[in-house]
């Protein structure tokens, strides 16, 4: 009798990040997963306790993809690090519209907002550069990243399309207007 197949938790991680790109967030349940995997749904159950346990997995899964964006746009170094943020954000809504939705997108009411690596990361940039108190910084990286949200979800539903110069130009118009109310006058 031939050895049976071991699904592990990664297989099906991945699998359900690929449904989520494909077919967007209501993908992602344990016969859907099963059908991509050729298998019964018992290898998700043995694997994850609850079906929130595996979505926690998937949000986890996608958000490490939107960080490699992160990563990659500072490192290319075409931009100031903070407004490469703003690049990737968008760049990762625009490329990956079902995870953009999926991470950005999604109704978070009644849990708790904990601020993200790349948020805390960008509040120190913004203190650093315009030498202003954490509560200034937070405020101005909350308003910019409004506006980069805006942007990202207007292309990620493609309610509209804006070349990468162009959102470059406005990325930096709205910095420097949110500057201009935040900073001391000279």
């Amino acid at each position: 009798m031939p050895p049976k197949i071991k699904i592990t938790k990664e297989d099906i991680i991945k699998t359900a990040v690929g449904l989520v790109r494909k077919n967007g967030t209501g993908a992602v349940n344990a016969r859907a997963i099963a059908a991509e995997l050729n298998c019964s749904t018992q290898p998700v159950f043995s694997n994850f306790a609850t079906m929130d346990e595996l979505q926690k997995a998937v949000i986890n899964a996608a958000y490490d993809i939107y960080l490699d964006f992160l990563k990659n746009e500072a490192e290319n170094g075409k931009y100031p690090q903070y407004k490469a943020f703003g690049m990737a954000y968008i760049r990762f809504a625009e490329e990956e519209k079902e995870l953009f939705k999926f991470l950005f997108m999604r109704d978070r009411k009644g849990r708790e907002l904990v601020p993200s690596p790349d948020f805390t990361a960008s509040v120190e940039i913004i203190m650093k550069a315009n030498s202003v108190t954490r509560e200034k910084a937070e405020l101005m990286h909350l308003e910019m990243w409004s506006c980069v949200h805006g942007i990202g979800t207007m292309l990620a539903t493609s309610f509209l399309s804006l070349d990468s110069e162009l959102i470059s130009e406005m990325l930096t118009d709205i910095y420097q207007g949110i500057r201009v109310r935040h900073l001391p006058k000279e």
